[in-house]
């Protein structure tokens, strides 16, 4: 019966999908006619009228297209979400994989009692990093508008609609339409990192805050309903934690547009949306708190905090206002004073200093009310504003820093050679022993090599800077809205040591009896192959540090936590970039267990940060079952994650998915928890093919990257000459900002990009059929066991359904038609045998695996795919002509004519990434 209903939601769905595509394309044919597109009306997307390849076709039909996926992205948004209400009607809550009423069943089933449950939510700390990396390829004015339309689209399911309101809803989404068609869909120049901080911002300060009242609510009812008492869980208070992280105005690792001044105006434009949104969480408050002084006697402590607070807020006309108007009402008067002391500190007028003092004033209406007998009002009203406090403070997000090693390593030789320590000049050269030895010494010092202020060189005032801009904000603001100092391409002790170095010469130590400190955690990035074979060892050095275990051992007690935590970010692009997707995520998995043991061994917990892309191929994937297959004992309760470019919008665009994402993400990592924590270690009974599929897969990926003419293959059968030209993010396409043939400097994000756009999705899989082929034909027994194991390898399942998932986007024909891009015809031939071939072969054991093809068991995946390949095929050979011609232009040194085309280029790629939705 329970699949019967599956798939008859299922089905459902499919029809509601298509009912909703007819109804928005309707619409947008209205539109094209108002606008005056005639043309246009009949080359309309899923009309069954597309138009022949290399036939003309308007100049429109790009742009129709990609507002067409944009409408279809939206309508398989909202689906998704009534399909869910609907399978909860149907066949009950605890359905619905990865949410709570599922996560608290199986905390139950563990043998968790409430004691205990409450004991692993109150290590859960989950923690988004929403990062400006450049893969949003839609302009904000775009996103404003398909805001509308949804919300539009929402509206209309309301079935007791009369056909009157019915149709003013169609003439809303047709002026909507209309402004969509007029508004310019690419960037013609970057966007600037304010504007990316703006995007941020509306996020965490606008929607953010909605999601977790409905998160809350949601948590209460699974609690209450898994029959586990309400008043115990109250009693933790806000449990499981979640807070909101930010790069935006403090990755600087390859963008030299992030200086030290754009980082402090980060954090004041962060704090200032804080008091925005906790100012109008109190005014909405303050409307609620009607209750009369003539029914209920108003308690002195009350009375005394209105009378001081009239006092120390200078706006006295305001203040009198709310005196007066509100003068039967002291709970509103309160709020109200509340929220106008907020409203001043914006416009730069000192109110409160700390969270802690808005939240004892909370407090005391919380209090007052309940002895007023207004216990309801206390929960449904007070509570919240205070669980926001707790997650947005007066920082709405903390703020990452982060750059690369090779960066500090110029900075502090040019820090030496001022100094005149010998050969300070060479440091970055300078053997890891004498390094190590260095830094050491210096570090049992708390004098500086410099002056403050001092300006010596560009590298090293560029990170003093930076950190001087930290230490000014914690002697105001304190260590909250300052995320962690994050090393890029962490490869040994001394590229830690000598953050630690660099601040000690801002100042940003704290100074003890038994030595220095740093007061923020300071966090390698692991992503090479080599760099994650090498973590475990740099990792216990580091910890055994006694400058380590004093900075840990200090934040531990600043963040109220039992035991030291040591954060570790692990890098899923560049590792995936080296070495192809399988080697990457084995060594990832091999890593992670190998640190967490490391963690384990020297008492410290650890706080895995997740660099996930918006791609598979730089570890995206289903949160809930990305979480399941993590190494046992890796997650600790503390969670970090980056939210990337064009997964923001995609996940949190609106209230429904919001919640539901950011569900996922605690509900995820409350059971990931109890399951690491009180439950035994099962062995893999997929881990002893793993090196051998990994080395297999590796092989074979890096032969083809190092094959001779690869290099040219990939530069004309994909547009990464035209990526590099697009202004989707404000960093570079590459780390040094040059333009070479080098795939190393290239950044892994237009690297994906660029094969996505082609439709080869060559990183994703390639060298996976090369693996399990080998494994086949030397070993056919172990071919067998794997294919049994499968069914009971998380991790190998999670690995190998993502890689089908790419190897059924991706398109053969289209990668052939791109690869007729390139010139030479030995070079085309050799490279598309290759690869036709490794895809053939991939396709074919992957089916043989999983006992059948892609599309008979995962159906939703099929009809989202095959709905959108039709119009993808007309945009593709339009792209390839455009790139043909543009490069013709380049070639001949027409440089006006290639700068005519490459919007229309631009655009071309833009309707693609809609259409797949997804960039790099």
């Amino acid at each position: 019966m329970t699949n019967n209903t599956r798939a008859q939601l299922r089905n459902e769905g499919f029809d509601l999908i298509d009912e909703r595509l007819k109804f928005l394309l309707g619409c947008l044919e209205e539109a094209l006619a108002s606008t005056g597109e005639k043309e246009l009306l009949g080359h309309m997307p899923w009309s069954g009228k597309a138009p022949l390849p290399n036939a003309k076709t308007p100049e429109g039909l790009p742009k129709l297209y990609s507002i067409g996926f944009q409408l279809l992205n939206m309508i398989e948004e909202r689906v998704a979400s009534e399909i869910r209400r609907e399978r909860e009607k149907a066949i009950g809550a605890e359905s619905i994989r990865g949410l709570w009423p599922q996560a608290l069943r199986d905390l139950n089933a563990i043998g968790l009692n409430p004691e205990q449950i409450l004991a692993v939510l109150k290590d859960v700390h989950v923690e988004p990093v929403l990062t400006a990396h450049p893969t949003e390829a839609k302009r904000e004015s775009v996103r404003a508008r398909q805001r509308c339309l949804y919300e539009e689209l929402v509206r209309n399911e309301y079935p007791k609609f009369t056909t009157r309101e019915k149709n003013r809803i169609r003439e809303r989404v047709v002026t909507t339409l209309e402004t969509l068609w007029l508004t310019a869909e690419i960037h013609l120049v970057r966007p600037d990192i304010s504007s990316e901080l703006r995007n941020a911002v509306h996020y965490l300060r606008d929607l953010f805050p909605n999601a977790i009242n409905r998160l809350d609510m949601h948590f209460t009812e699974a609690w209450r309903e898994a029959g586990l008492p309400l008043d115990l869980l109250r009693s933790a208070g806000n449990i499981p934690r979640l807070s909101f992280g930010s790069w935006i105005g403090g990755d600087r690792d390859g963008h030299p547009l992030v200086t030290p001044s754009v980082t402090d105006l980060s954090l004041a434009e962060l704090r200032t949306a804080a008091f925005q949104l906790l100012e109008r969480e109190l005014q909405n408050l303050s409307s609620q708190l009607t209750v009369s002084r003539q029914l209920v006697e108003v308690p002195e402590e009350l009375q005394d905090r209105i009378d001081e607070l009239s006092f120390v807020i200078t706006n006295e006309k305001e203040v009198k206002e709310i005196l007066d108007r509100q003068s039967e009402e002291p709970w509103r008067q309160l709020a109200s004073l509340m929220a106008l002391r907020l409203g001043e500190h914006v416009k730069g007028v000192e109110g409160y200093r700390r969270p802690e003092e808005l939240t004892a004033d909370l407090d005391l209406l919380s209090r007052t009310l309940s002895l007023a007998g207004c216990r309801l009002l206390e929960e449904q009203a007070i509570r919240p504003i205070r669980h926001k406090i707790e997650i947005f403070g007066f920082h709405l997000a903390t703020l990452d820093v982060r750059q690369n090693s090779e960066f500090h390593d110029h900075a502090i030789a040019e820090i030496l050679t001022v100094a005149g320590i010998e050969d300070g000049e060479n440091f970055p050269t300078w053997p890891e022993s004498k390094r190590v030895e260095f830094l050491n010494a210096e570090l049992q010092s708390k004098r500086p090599f410099l002056h403050d202020g001092s300006r010596i060189g560009e590298y090293a005032d560029n990170v003093l800077d930076t950190y001087r801009v930290l230490t000014r904000h914690m002697a105001r603001w304190g260590n909250a809205g300052l995320g962690s100092l994050i090393i890029s391409m962490t490869r040994q002790l001394s590229d830690l040591l000598s953050v630690y170095l660099l601040a000690r010469e801002a100042g940003l130590m704290t100074h003890h009896e038994e030595g220095m400190s740093c007061p923020l955690p300071v966090v390698p990035l692991f992503e090479t192959m080599d760099d994650l074979a090498n973590s475990p060892g740099i990792l216990a050095d580091f910890l055994d540090h006694p400058l380590t275990q004093r900075s840990i051992s200090q934040q531990a007690k600043v963040n109220g936590k039992s035991r030291p935590e040591q954060q570790i970010m692990l890098g899923y692009s560049d590792s995936n970039k080296d070495c192809g997707i399988l080697a990457a995520q084995v060594a990832l998995q091999r890593a992670q267990s190998a640190l967490t043991k490391t963690g384990q061994a020297k008492n410290v917990n650890l706080c895995f940060f997740h660099g996930r892309g918006g791609t598979i191929s730089r570890g995206a994937g289903p949160t809930h079952w990305f979480m399941a297959a993590l190494p046992h004992g890796a997650m600790s309760g503390s969670f970090r994650m980056t939210e990337q470019g064009e997964t923001i919008a995609q996940k949190y665009a609106n209230l429904a998915s919001a919640t539901y994402n950011l569900e996922l993400l605690l509900a995820g990592a409350a059971v990931n928890t109890a399951r690491h924590r009180h439950l035994p270690e099962l062995p893999d009974p997929a881990e002893r093919f793993l090196d051998t599929l990994s080395a297999s897969s590796q092989k074979a990926y890096q032969a083809l990257l190092r094959s001779d003419g690869f290099i040219d293959f990939y530069r004309q059968a994909t547009p990464i000459d035209a990526l590099e030209n697009a202004r989707i993010g404000s960093r570079p396409a590459r780390r040094t900002g040059k333009k070479s043939h080098s795939i190393s400097d290239l950044r892994a994000i237009p690297w994906v990009f660029s094969w996505t756009q082609a439709r080869y999705y060559l990183p994703g899989w390639f060298g996976v059929g090369t693996a399990l082929a080998e494994l086949k034909n030397s070993h056919p027994e172990d071919f067998t066991e794997l294919k049994a194991a499968l069914k009971e390898s998380t991790f190998l399942a999670y690995v190998l359904t993502n890689v089908e998932t790419n190897l059924a986007s991706a398109n053969l024909e289209l990668m052939k038609a791109y690869a007729g891009l390139v010139t030479d015809h030995s070079t085309r031939s050799n490279f598309v045998k290759i690869i036709t071939e490794e895809f053939e072969l991939t396709e074919r054991l992957l089916t043989e695996l999983f006992d059948g093809s892609m599309a008979d068991r995962r159906p939703r995946m099929a009809k989202t795919l095959s709905i959108r390949e039709a119009p993808l095929k007309v945009l593709h050979y339009q792209q390839i002509d455009l790139l043909r011609e543009w490069r013709g232009h380049l070639e001949n040194d027409n440089l006006t004519a290639a700068d005519a085309l490459l919007p229309k280029l631009l655009l071309s790629i833009n309707a693609i990434a809609s259409g797949l939705r997804t960039t790099g």
